[in-house]
């Protein structure tokens, strides 16, 4: 049967949950057509909604001791995220009143008295790192720690005398401190040359040791345990082929939970560190095949909740027994009527690019594809450092319901694939990546079931870069193109992105000092001319990553060569998170996808 976008779109999902410390699971679920924070106490009962906002819950964390969480929430897309804390009665408390500076939660400490965040509140592009208590609001936070970067907390040493915090310089390259929270003494512990990422970062057991996922001395990532009284970096889990994408440690136990990356899906492992640096393990848990993550232990670490997510299946919230590896699903977010035997699987397929190198990619085709009938979304994925992973899409699966078959390509620069694939697209490289979806097209020409003159392509944020340079690169190769928050001059958005990102941004894509004429060149904005496919452009107004003028001045100037649609939504950021937004944006893609393709 065929629905509209509209039933895809009210599909809903749960996920991000936090354990209690009396074994209640709070999530968020957007039932409402916003993420709330809901509730249960055991699995399969209808949940409790705990807030009732038109503005979407970008976090829930319970406090270990008290019955009451804090959660995040910002302001139509706006990314300034504040803090609350809702009681067991339901009363919500505003824990920081700076609305124009963002707070990145860090965690309760172990007493639940104290939490931690980082902020920009004293300056737009740095974060410091404060400390407040659970009772007080506004300015009662204490200013622990000046930062002149990007800090972020990463969590309280057992003792609650410590925090970790980490610095990135750029995606790939960050660093480890160690905040004495009373001295407001910071300890470097990660000294390193060149780029090198360290993730996952959290507290061993003894409090005197970190275990993180690093690349520092291989292309993949790996676990390792770092010592803090000789800053050696100890080898715990390292694979051949795939990262070890992150790690969970319940630090009373020793109980450990780490991920591989495997071709975009999720091979999880539980157990116990027998020592230091062993792991005991205990059976595999029993999940949908997909993308997992999410982790949070119960009080004794028994079980661990854990998000699922998979091509065919929305997400949810599933409990995992950790000896036994049984998992219960514990939510039950609607699939809107659609029977879930109607979403399709990708296969995992390499096609070759212009130099030789396999370019890895997901190819849904729709169930009665037709030999040299069926039309395709090529849809590229953000980031640039980012991976397009088998995770629940609803338009996806809607547009694959329709007829269209999809490729979304991992194009060099992507992540998964090592630090080497990932630095194939670092500024002066950055069109090799842009000729990579040449190559997925010339991929889609050889295959017997595509209509070559019936591929349109499509992305969001860098991904809708990608998409205006393979329109302004290789124009003969599209029947349409789609630019969702997209980035269209290099020089304006280095200009007007926030405070906060622009040393990153630069860093991936070059500065504004030192490549000013090579981000000129490649800017889609210089290239318009050579546009011959239908363009529709959708923004946020406040999008504080991509600002709107990206949107409005290559509307403007496509406009000037071919048809264009443009949609702007007052009330959204850096992509759509209120459902009749995202039902307005995606009836108007499926039916400019009809019209041109």
């Amino acid at each position: 049967m065929v629905y509209d976008v509209e039933r895809y779109l009210n599909i809903r999902n749960a996920g991000s949950a936090s354990f209690g410390p009396h074994g209640e699971l709070a999530f968020l679920m957007d039932t409402t057509g916003t993420s709330q924070i809901w509730s249960l106490h055991e699995p399969g009962r209808w949940p409790e909604q705990r807030t009732f906002y038109d503005e979407r819950i970008t976090f829930a964390s319970w406090s270990p001791e008290n019955p009451e969480l804090v959660f995040g929430m910002d302001e139509g897309g706006n990314e300034r995220e504040q803090l609350f804390r809702l009681d067991s009665d339901g009363r919500i408390t505003a824990l920081t009143d700076t609305p124009d500076a963002k707070h990145w939660w860090g965690g309760w400490s172990h007493d639940g008295e104290r939490f931690a965040f980082s902020s920009n509140r004293r300056e737009g592009s740095v974060f410091d790192i404060y400390v407040q208590r659970r009772n007080e609001t506004g300015s009662d936070a204490e200013l622990v720690y000046e930062g002149d970067g990007w800090l972020t907390v990463g969590g309280w040493s057992p003792d609650d005398t410590r925090l970790i915090v980490s610095e990135a310089h750029s995606s790939f390259d960050q660093d480890v401190y160690v905040l004495d929270v009373e001295t407001s003494e910071l300890t470097h512990v990660t000294p390193h040359e060149g780029h090198v990422r360290y993730g996952s970062v959290q507290w061993g057991p003894d409090g005197e040791s970190l275990y993180l996922v690093t690349d520092r001395d291989a292309d993949l990532l790996l676990l390792a345990r770092l010592s803090l009284d000789t800053l050696e970096l100890e080898p715990v889990v390292e694979d051949a082929e795939w990262n070890v994408a992150g790690a969970a440690i319940d630090e009373d136990t020793g109980r450990i939970i780490y991920a591989r990356n495997v071709e975009g899906y999720t091979d999880l492992t539980v157990g116990d560190l027998s020592s230091p640096t062993e792991i005991e393990e205990y059976p595999e848990p029993v999940l949908p095949r997909g993308v997992q993550g999410g982790i949070s232990f119960n009080a004794d670490a028994s079980a661990f909740s854990i998000t699922v997510t998979g091509s065919s299946e929305n997400a949810n919230v599933y409990v995992v027994d950790v000896e036994s590896g049984e998992a219960t699903r514990w939510t039950n977010a609607s699939t809107a009527g659609i029977q879930k035997d109607t979403f399709r699987e990708p296969e995992v397929i390499h096609y070759e690019s212009f130099d030789g190198r396999e370019i890895p990619a997901f190819f849904t085709l729709p169930q009665d594809a037709k030999l040299g009938a069926t039309p395709v979304v090529v849809d590229i994925h953000g980031g640039p450092e980012s991976q397009r992973r088998p995770s629940f899409n609803p338009v996806k699966q809607y547009l694959v319901n329709r007829g269209y078959a999809m490729l979304e390509p991992n194009v060099r620069g992507s992540t998964g694939y090592g630090k080497a694939y990932t630095r194939l697209d670092d500024v002066e490289k950055r069109m090799d990546s842009v000729a990579d979806i040449k190559a997925a097209v010339e991929w889609l020409h050889a295959h017997p079931t595509v209509d070559p003159e019936r591929i349109a392509v499509m992305g969001g944020s860098y991904g809708g870069f990608m998409s205006l340079a393979a329109l302004t690169e290789y124009p003969d190769l599209w029947a349409a193109g789609i630019d969702i928050v997209g980035i269209a001059n290099f020089i304006t958005f280095l200009q007007n992105t926030g405070d906060w990102r622009r040393k990153l941004r630069e860093a991936e894509y070059g500065s504004l000092d030192a490549d000013r004429e090579f981000l000129e060149e490649i800017s889609p904005i210089n290239n318009i001319d050579a546009i011959s496919a239908p363009l529709l452009v959708l923004h946020g107004k406040n999008d504080p990553r991509v600002p709107v003028g990206e949107a409005e001045q290559i509307a403007a100037e496509a406009s000037k060569h071919v048809p264009v649609e443009k949609r702007i939504f007052d009330d959204e950021g850096h992509g759509f998170s209120k459902l009749e937004n995202r039902v307005t944006a995606y009836t108007t893609v499926a039916a400019f996808l009809d019209k041109y393709v």
